[in-house]
């Protein structure tokens, strides 16, 4: 049997202006873990803003979502604009605020939000093809406006978020730290991560349990 191949998503370099390191190597463990085969991507624009993660300042200049992806993918990552569905059995987003950032403007703008033209079409390909898709922490904005239609999705018990989701479409889930949440029908899985989880421990049960029943899910 072959290896599942799988799509980590990145949005940049740490919590407050790109991926929440975290969870992208939370991600990345479990998956190879799992036997699966896994590519990095990333949009190939400028980030929205770029944030001093010391004391949480806005710093002046602007950064490359691709470029600054590339320090966690250790140089091994293509742009996103690279991507097609029918390389790849499952679709993950790791958290962070560049999901709501640089993937999306939700950090801006809320449920007026919209999704980077190339993650929505990722997202779209995935969902269209019967594969599955995955949302941590607070990328599951990103599944409530590209999917729409009452999408499943969690980002734990936050209630502004979980009023967002279903404003933008989606059907929110409340759901443990450590545990996730699947939209059977359409294939989508979400997970809280540090939208609710107190430690790395607690990500790893959720973000792996939702691994491990993406690649069983996928065909």
């Amino acid at each position: 049997m072959k290896n599942k191949t799988a799509a980590i998503v990145l949005s940049g370099c740490g919590v407050f202006d790109g991926s929440e390191i975290h969870e992208a190597v939370i991600t990345l463990l479990n998956l190879q873990k799992l036997g699966a085969k896994t590519a990095f991507f990333a949009p190939d624009i400028p980030q929205s803003d770029t944030v001093n993660h010391a004391d949480g300042s806005p710093e002046s200049g602007v950064r490359n979502v691709l470029a600054e992806s590339a320090r966690i993918a250790r140089g091994e990552i293509s742009a996103l604009s690279e991507f097609r569905a029918e390389d790849f059995d499952i679709l993950v987003f790791p958290g962070g605020f560049g999901a709501a950032k640089n993937l999306s403007d939700f950090a801006f703008r809320g449920a007026d939000m919209s999704v980077n033209a190339e993650v929505d079409a990722a997202v779209k390909a995935m969902v269209s093809a019967g594969k599955p898709v995955g949302f941590v922490c607070i990328s599951p904005v990103i599944g409530a406006k590209s999917i729409g239609g009452g999408v499943k999705l969690t980002i734990g018990r936050d209630p502004q978020t979980a009023e967002a989701i279903r404003a933008l479409g989606g059907e929110h889930v409340e759901c443990a730290a450590d545990g996730f949440v699947c939209d059977s029908e359409r294939n989508v899985f979400s997970t809280p991560a540090y939208m609710l989880a107190a430690d790395t421990v607690q990500i790893d049960r959720g973000v792996g349990a939702m691994l491990a029943a993406m690649l069983k899910s996928a065909k």
